[in-house]
């Protein structure tokens, strides 16, 4: 692929995703949130500060430890708006499950099971509902996705916010709550240690991260949406791909005595996210599964390169999970025989300073680059 100018490229910051901007506010938030842990006290319960920076906030209480999280879909759906004028289809299942899965994935990381989700629809007019079709589909996917997670759909809230949000369309977000237990299960990286495997699960795709950056790509090309990509597919079906939710197979895993030692739901930040615990280690990537045709669509025209890519999206790779060597076949056989998933052991772990290397790709990234602690 030749390269653009320098100039020309559209990289996820330009688009209007800067996470060099956005992580100062999340570790002063951290910060302002840890003060309140005391209250916690009133319940005869205490917070687990190690999980302040991951995914999921955990507790313990006296039948195990608890973990919540509350994420948001992004502008996914939007996607789903443009691609529905030539497809015929909401696509609002897919994109129900989308969500489903960036609150749930979030979830797991911690050795969490997935307990209760509760959803979180916004719109700018009440309107937006009146298209039954696409209500339908939005209900039927969270319905449908939440028993994919082995979770109960408790409840939600849909508040009509006009003057905020654009009355065309809608904000998909929503909140989990799990428990780990036994709470042997709980993962927080202090189990992590020289020689465990790096054990890579597949994506079905672009997953709902970096989508704004797609977006911009579909505004400059003839065909938009529509244009096809050398597997036969159109651009927007491609971004389409529901995301995969990992819960039942992070349950598999536990439940046959694999030792997990720490998981990753490979999102923002993309492959830098292997090295979010807050440890001195290097994390390094011997293989690298082949990236989906929509990468390759994304890269093209957005003239970036591989650190750029590998450093925003998930590149084919969308959750990681970190186990003795003794545990990967097993694992590698789970994830194949009961959900068709390819996965497999992509790198291992060393002794040394805190950073991903991906060696194919040449690529190192330092821990500054991950400013989410």
């Amino acid at each position: 692929m030749a390269r653009r100018q320098e100039d020309e490229r559209t990289t996820y910051a330009s688009a209007g995703v800067n996470y060099d901007v956005m992580d100062p506010l999340k570790r002063l938030a951290q910060l302002r949130a840890r003060e309140t842990s005391g209250n916690l006290e009133r319940f005869g319960m205490k917070e687990v500060e190690a999980s302040r920076g991951e995914s999921a906030y955990v507790w313990e209480e006296a039948d195990g430890y608890r973990a919540f999280v509350i994420e948001g879909l992004g502008t996914k759906n939007k996607v789903a708006d443009e691609t529905r004028k030539f497809t015929g289809k909401t696509h609002y299942d897919a994109i129900a499950q989308d969500t489903v899965a960036m609150i749930v994935n979030d979830l797991i990381v911690v050795g969490a099971d997935p307990q209760v989700i509760n959803a979180y629809f916004a719109v700018g007019s009440s309107d937006w509902f009146s298209d039954e079709e696409r209500a339908s589909d939005l209900i039927e996917g969270w319905a449908k996705a939440t028993s994919m997670a082995g979770a109960v759909w408790g409840g939600g809230e849909t508040p009509t916010l006009k003057g905020i949000i654009d009355p065309d369309t809608i904000d998909l977000s929503g909140s989990a709550i799990g428990i780990v237990t036994p709470k042997e299960r709980l993962t927080l990286g202090d189990k992590l240690t020289q020689g465990d495997a790096i054990f890579l699960v597949e994506s079905s795709g672009i997953h709902a991260n970096g989508l704004t950056l797609a977006r911009n790509i579909a505004s400059k090309v003839p065909e938009g949406y529509a244009t096809p990509l050398v597997d036969g597919k159109s651009y927007g079906e491609s971004l389409l791909a529901p995301t995969h939710i990992y819960a039942g197979l992070t349950r598999e895993l536990f439940e046959a005595g694999i030792d997990v030692h720490y998981m990753v739901n490979i999102t923002g930040h993309g492959w830098r996210k292997l090295m979010r615990a807050s440890r001195d280690l290097s994390y390094v990537v011997e293989q690298v599964p082949q990236a989906h045709p929509v990468f390759e669509f994304i890269q093209e025209h957005s003239g970036n390169d591989d650190e750029e890519m590998y450093g925003n999206f998930n590149m084919g790779a969308g959750f990681a999970i970190f186990m003795p060597d003794k545990d990967v076949k097993l694992a590698e056989r789970i994830a194949l025989e009961k959900y068709g998933w390819k996965a497999g052991k992509a790198g291992h772990i060393e002794e040394g300073p805190r950073q991903v290397v991906i060696e194919p790709k040449n690529l190192v990234y330092k821990g500054e680059t991950l400013g989410v602690r």
